[in-house]
């Protein structure tokens, strides 16, 4: 029986992330709820499923920086699929820079210390940083929390093993 890969468990979990995702926009309308915190959360399994498959099919004790990288694999291609699926996403609904321009004006409305030029100005630039700002989020998000599960996942099993 073939072993699966870490990099085909990242591609499994990232298209299980999508597809969730999607089911939630589908039936929410927007993603302004706690469900998205479920892809995290299937997320980290990946994660953890890609450390623990390692540890199942290595031939003995393994440190740590094994385990990272087998994690790093996981993490990475993971990342990758929801920056792509994001830019996507985003390209396609061009009402959600919208409504982040209505939201933003409301609350600027609401700070007295602004004037409506001034509320103007802040929203075209917040336009112009939208895709941008919001892939170095995702980029940025995803990255420490697979690296930072794949660290202790691997500080966790790497000891198990030695001990």
């Amino acid at each position: 029986m073939k072993t699966i890969t870490a990099r085909n468990i990242g591609i499994i979990t990232g298209a299980a992330m999508i597809a969730f995702s999607l089911i939630i926009y589908k039936a929410k309308g927007s993603f302004e709820n706690n469900l998205p915190y479920i892809t995290y959360v299937m997320y980290v399994a990946g994660i953890l499923w890609s450390l623990l498959n390692f540890k199942k099919n290595s031939d003995g004790p393994a440190g740590f920086k094994p385990f990272f990288a087998e994690g790093f694999k996981c993490f990475v291609l993971v990342t990758f699929l929801m920056v792509l699926f994001t830019l996507v996403f985003i390209l396609m609904h061009p009402e959600l820079k919208e409504q982040m321009a209505t939201i933003m004006r409301s609350d600027l409305a609401k700070n007295k210390d602004f004037t409506p030029v001034d509320i103007e100005k802040s929203i075209a630039t917040a336009k112009k940083l939208f895709l941008p700002g919001y892939i170095m989020a995702v980029v940025f998000s995803y990255l420490a929390i697979g690296a930072a599960v794949t660290a202790l996942g691997a500080v966790a099993l790497s000891r198990k093993q030695t001990a």
